[in-house]
């Protein structure tokens, strides 16, 4: 008897477990109900960009969190996956073409835009690095700013306008639908593309992180030196972590311009590759948990803060402290505290947490023997 106890606790896991995944699939799918019900249909919109900002986060995590490869431009991939659909599916070439054949090409080409971008930047590390790919991204932004003259290709600062839905043959996601006597809005319908794509990034990262290639990657990010001396290719496992990373971006901005319609490059300016940096360093880099939540927290949280010049207006009859300055000064608190009381973030990964923990303990030991010496 005592031998099946450990086969009983096990398929109690494995229920519990599966049971705990069919809550979540029912909370994820009623959410957008939820949200419609309770704050409105703009939460709907709100949990769209939720989504493409969880694609972004686990794309940049591949760069940052697994290679250790730091990148402040990679909103132009972003930029390049939406401008090509939009280019390729609206009135400006008088090309529309289908939604099944524009995804992956986006994706394909912001691919090879980041083997571009890896290709002169494999010496580079740290601050460099950082640099470089800054500058990438901003002259990404300028070429689609200022490609409108001799000839119009972007259509310069006014965008692109008018870009079709996405559409599966004669359905499209820009009208709303009834089914089973539920109405569907456009938000709704994205909701679901969106979910069932962002699953599929997170299989992808998962299958990755517990590859062949996901601990070249870990080895590179600990030691380029060493990891070059047990046989890792660096030169192409680098590439790599920028292609698959790119190609996720790619994605995210074809849907970006199915969903808004309309693009310009100032969608796609330095904060935004800020922002997408802060939600995997809040969350905890290399831990795809954590990338999830900090790029939850960081859309959600901002556009609750938007209510406080409300609750001013209501508490003391005016608004004191403007309700834009309020949030991006909460922001900055909240990353301080995480940075100063959780440096491996909110859900930090295994690793990352030993990492630190190694890095906290040689330091002390640094400091001891220093204050020996001075004895």
């Amino acid at each position: 008897m005592s031998l099946n106890v450990p086969d009983a606790l096990s398929r109690t896991r494995r229920r519990n477990a599966w049971l705990g995944y069919l809550l979540l699939c029912l909370l994820l799918a009623a959410l957008p109900f939820i949200a419609d019900a309770g704050l409105g249909r703009s939460w709907v919109r709100v949990l769209d960009y939720t989504l493409l900002y969880i694609m972004l986060s686990l794309g940049l995590n591949i760069v940052v969190g697994y290679a250790g490869l730091l990148d402040l431009g990679y909103i132009a991939f972003y930029a390049v996956g939406a401008y090509l659909y939009a280019l390729l599916a609206s009135p400006h070439f008088g090309l529309h073409l289908p939604f099944w054949l524009l995804l992956p090409t986006g994706a394909m080409t912001a691919a090879l835009f980041g083997v571009l971008l890896g290709t002169p930047t494999l010496r580079l590390r740290g601050d460099y690095l950082a640099i470089v790919t800054l500058g990438f991204g901003e002259i990404i932004r300028i070429f689609l700013n200022n490609l409108n003259a001799p000839v119009n290709i972007t259509n310069g600062p006014q965008g692109v306008n008018l870009i079709d839905p996405v559409a599966f043959g004669g359905f499209s996601l820009g009208k709303t639908h009834m089914l089973f006597g539920v109405t569907f809005s456009a938000a709704h319908q994205y909701y679901y593309l969106f979910l069932l794509l962002t699953l599929a990034v997170i299989f992808i990262s998962l299958r990755l992180q517990d590859s062949r290639i996901g601990r070249a990657w870990v080895a590179i990010r600990e030691d380029e030196v060493a990891a070059e001396a047990v046989g890792v290719n660096t030169r192409n496992i680098k590439l790599l972590a920028f292609a698959m990373g790119a190609t996720f971006g790619g994605v995210a901005g074809g849907l970006f311009a199915g969903f808004q319609g309309f693009i310009s490059p100032e969608s796609f300016n330095l904060m935004e590759s800020v922002m997408i940096l802060c939600m995997i360093v809040l969350g905890g880099m290399g831990s795809i948990p954590g990338v999830i939540f900090g790029a939850v927290l960081l859309t959600v949280l901002p556009e609750s803060l938007r209510y406080i010049g409300d609750l001013q207006r209501a508490a003391l009859g005016r608004i004191v402290v403007d309700p834009a300055d309020l949030r991006m000064l909460l922001f900055g608190l909240a990353l301080l505290a995480v940075m100063l009381y959780r440096p491996a973030g909110l859900l930090p990964s295994g690793t990352r947490r030993r990492e630190l923990a190694a890095e906290n303990g040689v330091a002390e030991q640094e400091q001891a023997s220093v204050y020996d010496a001075r004895r």
